[in-house]
Parts: structure tokens; sequence; C-alpha cells
């Protein structure tokens, strides 16, 4: 193929090259070059003088070449060469690994060609380790990058694991600003405030007013000096000490402070027997016990309750409505908290419990607001009971009185449909006896629970003479 309308590399223009210089051109413009029959015999073998690499090659004369190629490269090359001897052109360039007493290997990308009238082949070759080198290098970093990957991915595993169960509460801070960019659940719990509404929000707006000026710039000095400070948390009202530990670092080109505080009004003394007796009692009580914020959100539970949950670690349900673990849902909750706000403590209140597979158990819940807690605590110890213990509802008489006349007179003396209608009003009057009961004359929950509006229940409890005197 010509490049130009030159006439130079036409046919007798192109002169002569002496043999004594063709060797040294052949071996200069490769960096080997080898010569073999149709049978692929080698006849000779010329390498550059610059490629020390090679040593002498001269053993590989008379030799077929296939035995100095490794076992991949062997059908590569039988193709080539029934190509050539069939008469064809190989326009493209062979790669052969070669192996030489199997002490070392070097790949070579071949260009074949037929010379002379015995229809010779050369096969002149470029050295490929340096294309393999790099590829081995891109290989090895590629492995490099995929181990470092996978390390992190272990290290963030790590850091997820320790941020989301640690009991104390953790902040991460803009080191500039003082916004908060992360907290851990026990974080949300003592502010009360889901994550979502948390994010960017100053920390110092969660602090006392006292400990507010120039928190930030504090914070910053005391994770320098690697020192404590002592702030007070006051959010919805409420106001709690705490000692600050924070650490300053460095992430993704911003400084970060990693705020962890201690509460010191919830420390127990380790040598009071009383605090070990009661801690030893939530830990390995059979009963379950749940603490939980005014509003039912759950802030510390005990290893008994996750059983009765079928649930794994207390950091999956800490930040969650206890309703979500009750039959009736939040109607079962607020009848419970209204009437341990309103009346203090309630005991033995039946209800079911749920996991999140829907599977029930049969539970009795005693609850106590604990009135001198700084976090305003509500505790539910939750006891398991089985279907045989469960009270059988009795189911009330039919009494034979003046509002209300026995089914065995009422039969032959009115019709089915006046006998049905009778014995449904008295079944109503129960039902809502007992909702009153239960929510302790709370009308609005009783409402709920029978799934009524409040004006329905007041018609209803006029209607069958349940309203109190100083109501009417």
């Amino acid at each position: 193929m010509k490049t130009s309308a030159s006439t130079f590399w036409d046919f007798g223009s192109i002169p002569m090259i002496e043999p004594e210089f063709l060797g040294n051109i052949l071996a200069t413009s490769s960096d080997i070059a080898v010569m073999i029959d149709l049978q692929g015999s080698i006849k000779s073998v010329l390498v550059n003088q610059s490629e020390q690499y090679y040593g002498d090659l001269s053993h590989w004369e008379g030799k077929n070449i296939t035995k100095f190629l490794t076992i991949e490269s062997v059908p590569k090359f039988e193709r080539a060469l029934e190509q050539l001897n069939s008469g064809k052109t190989i326009l493209h360039s062979i790669e052969l690994n070669h192996q030489d007493n199997a002490k070392w290997q070097f790949p070579v990308r071949y260009n074949a060609h037929l010379v002379g009238q015995n229809h010779n082949i050369l096969l002149l070759g470029r050295d490929l380790r340096t294309i393999s080198e790099t590829q081995q290098q891109l290989v090895q970093a590629q492995i490099a990058v995929e181990k470092s990957h996978e390390e992190r991915k272990e290290y963030d595993a790590h850091y997820r694991s320790i941020f989301s169960t640690a009991s104390e509460p953790i902040f991460v801070l803009d080191a500039n600003t003082g916004n908060i960019r992360q907290a851990n659940p026990a974080a949300c719990t003592l502010l009360g405030e889901d994550i979502d509404i948390l994010l960017t929000q100053p920390f110092a707006k969660f602090v006392a007013l006292k400990d507010k000026k120039e928190l930030t710039e504090k914070m910053a000095m005391a994770a320098i000096n690697k020192t404590t400070l002592t702030i007070t948390v006051s959010h919805n009202g409420q106001n709690t000490e705490a000692g600050l530990y924070p650490v300053i670092y460095r992430a993704s080109g911003q400084q970060v402070l990693l705020v962890r505080l201690n509460l010191q009004a919830s420390q127990l003394s380790p040598n009071d027997p009383l605090s070990q007796n009661l801690i030893a009692l939530y830990k390995n009580g059979t009963d379950g016990i749940v603490f939980t914020n005014p509003n039912g959100v759950i802030t510390y539970v005990n290893e008994s309750f996750l059983e009765l949950i079928n649930t794994a670690q207390g950091s999956e349900i800490v930040g969650r409505s206890l309703g979500d673990f009750l039959s009736k849902g939040q109607i079962d909750l607020a009848v419970m908290l209204e009437n341990v706000q309103r009346a203090g403590p309630m005991r033995i209140y039946s209800t079911d419990l749920k996991n999140d597979f829907g599977i029930k158990t049969a539970v009795e819940v005693s609850m106590t607001k604990i009135a001198n807690s700084t976090l305003k605590q509500i505790s539910f110890v939750i006891r398991e009971i089985s279907r045989a213990e469960q009270p059988v509802p009795t189911r009330p008489a039919l009494a034979s009185n003046d509002n209300n006349p026995s089914v065995a007179e009422l039969v032959g003396s009115a019709s089915l449909k006046e006998i049905v209608a009778e014995t449904t009003d008295v079944i109503e009057k129960i039902c809502i006896q007992t909702a009153i009961e239960t929510t302790n004359n709370n009308k609005a929950a009783a409402a709920e629970m029978l799934g009524l509006s409040r004006q329905s229940l007041y018609v209803k409890l006029h209607k069958y003479g349940l309203v109190d005197t100083e109501e009417s």
C-alpha cells in the first residue's frame, strides 16, 4: 500500500539491499525477527541488540517454533500458519507468548510475511512486555482501589453501627456554623425531635441561654485543648445538665465537630445498691420494661420486651411509637397515656402486643409516670399472659327486670325481630359501660375505642341512662 503517487516503491525501483545489511535492518526494525518454513521450523533468529532481556536465542534454530510457545498460543499460531500455507495474506498482527525451558515467558506481537521463492515466512515481532507490565499495574491498581473501597464500606458499617446503638447522645456539627449535620437516635430522643427536623438546625438552639454565647468557638477550643464543657440542654421547657466532650477533625475538606453528651442527671452511683438492683432488674427481669417520653415515643427497652415483639436490637425500635406494637395501635396508647397523666399509676391494662410480622401476644400492662425525672419519662411494665391465664369475660345475664326482661320471658311474647332488637340494645349498653370503665370515664378515649363520634357516644349515654348526675 502506497501513501503517495510516488513510483519509488514500484517493483524494480527499490535499490537492492546487500545481504550483509539485511540482517541488521531486520533486527533493528523489530525487537525479534524469526524466519520459519511453512511447517513452522525455525531457520534463523535475529534479536535487536538493545533487547538484552532475550539473551542468546541461537538454540531455537532447527526446532519447531511451537516448542517455544505457551499452550494457549499454539492454536493461534497453527491457524495463522494454515492461512499462510493456503496462500492467504495475514493483514492483522498475531500476539504470541513465548517460553524458553519454562524459565521465563514474554509476549510478542508478530507481523507475518511470505518471502522468497521457497515461501519462507518472516515473523517481525514487537516486545509487549512494556504493555503487559502496564496492564498488570492497572489491574493491581484496580484491585487496590476495590480493596480500599471495601475497607471504607467496612469502616462505614462499623461507624453506623456504633453511632446508632450508642446510649449517649452524639451530634456531628459543622465546625464553622455550629449547625447539626447528623445526630444519633439517643440525641433525637433527648431533644424529642425527628432527625429530619434536627438537620441544619443550630446546635445552640437546644442549649440554655446562659451557655449560647460563642458556643461553637468554645467547643472548638475545648476540642483542641482536649477539655470538657458543662452545658444545659434546653428543649420543650426541660433543662438537662450534661457534660460535653468535643472532637474536631476534617472530612471532605471541611472541619467537623463530633460532640458527645454525658447526661449527669441520668448517671447512677455505682456504689448505690438500690441503683444496682434496679439496673439488674431492668436487664434481667422476666417482664418487659419500656420507657417513653410523654408522647409515647420509646426511649429505652429491655431484652424481655424485645423477646415479646421478636426484635433483635433495641436500636431498631428506639424512637418509634409504643403504639406501633399495640394491637389497637394509637387507641391503646392514647387510653394509657391519658390515664397515667391524669390519674397517676395504672394497673393491669389488658391488651395484645404485635410485632412487625403481625403476630400477637396477650399481655397485661402497668404504667407509671416518673415524676422526678428531668426527662419526664413514663415507664411501662409489660407481662405476658397465656390464654389460660386470661380472665374469661362473663357474659352479662340478660336479667329479668323492668328495663331488660330475660330472653326466656321474651320468647313467645314477642316476635323474633323484636327480641333481637331488645338484646342488641343490652349488648350495646354493656360495651359502652366497659369502654367507660376501661378509660376511667374518659369520654373522648371511650368514643375512639368504640369507633363512635363523641356526640354519638353522648346520645347513647343519655339513651341508656349512663350519664353521671353531675354531667346532666
